[in-house]
């Protein structure tokens, strides 16, 4: 008998042990992409997406209170109210507190919450000095990135199929520096597509004829991943957003890299659209 809740116990630090480092594996590997049975929103990893965390855990709150709330009321009235236990129903019609208070009450819920949208909203449409400018371009179906701050080069990202993460590995990321703000420009060359990346609370259309803007700050370094969130046609599901956060100086020096190797692409591209133009 000892011997067998000694097994037992070992087992279960076992499981234990091992339970804890899935999880904490599963939470590195998740950091900027989606998890297996994942229930929540992303891992913040940037300032926008932390107020998108407080705010949705604010809601989340006041709508569980709201619902436990009208459970106790709807849980009293059949208990206290059934014929059986209040066999002479009141005749009452009318009763001035209450009726204030179920105006009153939602109109101030109502109030502290559109407070902090509000709040939030301006957040993410005010968009501050830029450190770096980024051009993302929807195509049927793959991006492209232009970087006019940087050499005015620009190349294609089309998903990887040899990539892990699955069907959200390219072959070309978007690079950006950690603890910089990024503005991004979004613009269609065919239909609407729309630039979203859930780990930094991003997301905008890109619409052809038309150059919208969104920015992001990105504070840890590793890679995020989004998709286009417009449904754009066949390929849809396969036009997946890859950014590759990296320090200043890594980021230095791959744009010195991009510089030639995008080089021969870039020029190409302005001579077809000048040969167009003509």
């Amino acid at each position: 008998m000892n011997m067998s809740k000694g097994r037992v116990g070992r087992w279960v630090a076992g499981l234990a042990i091992a339970g804890a480092a899935v999880f904490a594996s599963g939470a590195a590997f998740a950091l900027g992409q989606p998890s297996p049975w994942e229930w929540s929103l992303q891992p913040s990893g940037s300032p926008v997406m932390d107020n998108i965390h407080w705010f949705h855990n604010v809601l989340l709150t006041i709508i569980t209170v709201i619902t436990l709330f009208v459970l106790a009321l709807l849980i009293t009235v059949m208990v206290k109210f059934n014929a059986r236990a209040n066999p002479v129903p009141s005749r009452t019609t009318h009763n001035t507190l209450i009726e204030v208070a179920w105006t009153l009450i939602p109109v101030l819920i109502l109030v502290g919450i559109a407070v902090p949208s509000f709040r939030l909203l301006f957040l993410e449409l005010d968009l501050p000095k830029a450190d770096i400018t980024i051009k993302a371009t929807g195509k049927q179906w793959y991006w492209s990135y232009a970087y006019p701050d940087n050499g005015k080069f620009e190349f294609d990202s089309l998903m990887a199929q040899d990539k892990q993460p699955r069907l959200l590995g390219v072959d070309n990321e978007m690079v950006v520096p950690v603890n910089k703000v990024v503005r991004v420009q979004t613009t269609g060359a065919d239909v609407i597509h729309s630039f979203a990346v859930p780990a930094f609370g991003i997301k905008i259309d890109a619409i052809p004829g038309r150059l919208n803007e969104t920015w992001f700050k990105a504070e840890k370094t590793g890679m995020y991943y989004g998709q286009c969130s417009e449904l754009c046609g066949k390929d849809h599901a396969f036009m997946p957003i890859a950014v590759r956060v990296v320090t200043d100086q890594e980021f230095t020096a791959w744009v010195e890299d991009a510089k030639k190797k995008f080089a021969s692409a870039t020029t190409n591209t302005y001579a077809s659209a000048a040969d167009a133009a003509q």
